[in-house]
């Protein structure tokens, strides 16, 4: 289950032919583009129809067809209309643009019929990319840590500190789980852009980001472990070794009112897990695709994270902030659970239980997609109304929240 998990977060290359140079041949009716798309897409992909690229909201898609296709594009809630694709050498292509911010899923139509499509199509917002008046922050040089916690392991661990730092004044911590992804593929995923200019724009404080690799263990790889695991050692873990070696590199706050969690997949119930069990030092959750499923069971919890829908209705409320993501396709484990509908289920607990949280709900894989792209909305969110002068916050749930209904599911792949 782990292999699957890991296999299904993928991280993309390079493509062969820059996007911008794709849509730049695109409007000038470059002759060229014919060869520029089947260099930069798989033949398989052009068959499926699952060729698409694009960059600050505009796009290119490209097909084989016998006959004339028409593309449609959609998020859970909104289907646009179809657009009808012209032909380029052997190839069908459209062009057009998207509302940034999100993630979609698109699908070709021949003669009434769906015959190919993709998904997970994210399209960054301007906040995303690089601003040349911006100042940019620097990652550290790579740590090795040796754990107590976990006995045996050593994880790899990485800081970024913004270009206003000081030297001086104690920092906000925000702390990433599968940091190595941010960290060796910073272009797949636009963290440091986001964060750069969301700190010059003064829409989240300056702040210390911590990018932890999970660790491994006499060759075993503790991710699942560590993650999925509904106890408190991974908040332990953070609070007796990782924090106290960062600390000696640079200052940063204590007080749970001004660290954040965040993580994807097994990466999103751990960071909910921390502030869940200490909310007193943990008090920010960003869960992208979280596992709330029984991927590590316990006698404590028999069924593992699968449980949290259920503590969150009948235990005492905890004052933290949660901003959760998922899909309509992530997956189904014969075992472990559902994806969606457990998270989907933790929704509608929290709502229930007025937890200041937000569910980010679109038609999605398991896949980091839609959680990069609306990633500055996110962080925003997560982090409004901070105030470096206090230490602590009543995290209320915002009046349009308690106006809107409970999350509810509709068949959409059956009659």
């Amino acid at each position: 289950m782990l292999c699957a998990i890991l296999c299904a977060i993928s991280v993309a290359h390079a493509q062969k032919v820059p996007t911008r140079d794709l849509l730049d041949q695109y409007k000038s009716h470059d002759p060229a583009l014919e060869q520029s798309l089947r260099q930069t897409f798989t033949a398989e992909a052009l068959t499926k129809g699952a060729a698409a690229a694009g960059e600050r909201g505009e796009f290119i898609w490209a097909v084989e067809s016998a006959s004339q296709p028409q593309l449609q594009v959609g998020t859970v809630a909104t289907t646009m209309a179809p657009v009808t694709a012209v032909k380029v050498g052997g190839l069908w292509v459209y062009q057009g643009s998207l509302p940034m911010g999100t993630a979609y899923r698109y699908q070709w139509l021949a003669n009434g019929k769906v015959f190919g499509g993709g998904n997970d199509l994210a399209v960054y917002g301007p906040d995303s990319y690089a601003q040349a008046d911006v100042p940019t922050g620097k990652v550290s040089d790579k740590l090795v840590l040796e754990s107590h916690v976990y006995p045996g392991m050593t994880a790899n661990v990485w800081y970024w500190t913004p270009a206003q730092y000081d030297g001086s004044t104690p920092l906000p911590v925000q702390i990433w789980g599968d940091g190595q992804f941010y960290v060796e593929h910073p272009a797949d995923y636009h963290v440091f852009e986001a964060l750069d200019n969301l700190i010059a724009q003064k829409k989240i404080p300056p702040m210390v980001n911590i990018f932890i690799q999970p660790g491994m263990a006499s060759e075993k790889a503790m991710r699942s472990i560590e993650y999925d695991t509904v106890d408190d050692a991974f908040a332990r873990y953070l609070l007796e070794e990782v924090l106290p070696e960062i600390e000696k590199h640079v200052k940063i706050r204590r007080d749970g009112y001004s660290r954040a969690m965040v993580g994807e997949s097994s990466g999103g119930i751990c960071s909910f897990n921390a502030a869940f069990l200490k909310p007193d030092q943990f008090s920010r959750v960003l869960s992208w695709i979280g596992s709330f499923a029984a991927l590590q069971r316990s006698p404590a919890e028999p069924v593992g994270g699968f449980v949290y829908p259920l503590r969150v209705r009948q235990e005492p409320k905890r004052n933290i902030r949660v901003w959760m993501q998922d899909g309509a396709e992530d997956q189904e484990n014969p075992r472990a659970g559902s994806w969606p509908l457990a998270n989907i289920e933790l929704a509608n607990s929290l709502k229930m239980r007025l937890y200041d949280y937000h569910f980010s709900f679109g038609p999605g894989t398991h896949n980091q997609a839609q959680g990069k792209a609306e990633l500055p909305e996110s962080l925003i969110w997560l982090w409004r109304d901070y105030d470096f002068a206090r230490t602590s916050q009543d995290f209320v749930q915002g009046a349009d929240e308690k106006d809107k209904p409970l999350w509810r599911v509709a068949a959409m792949n059956r009659n």
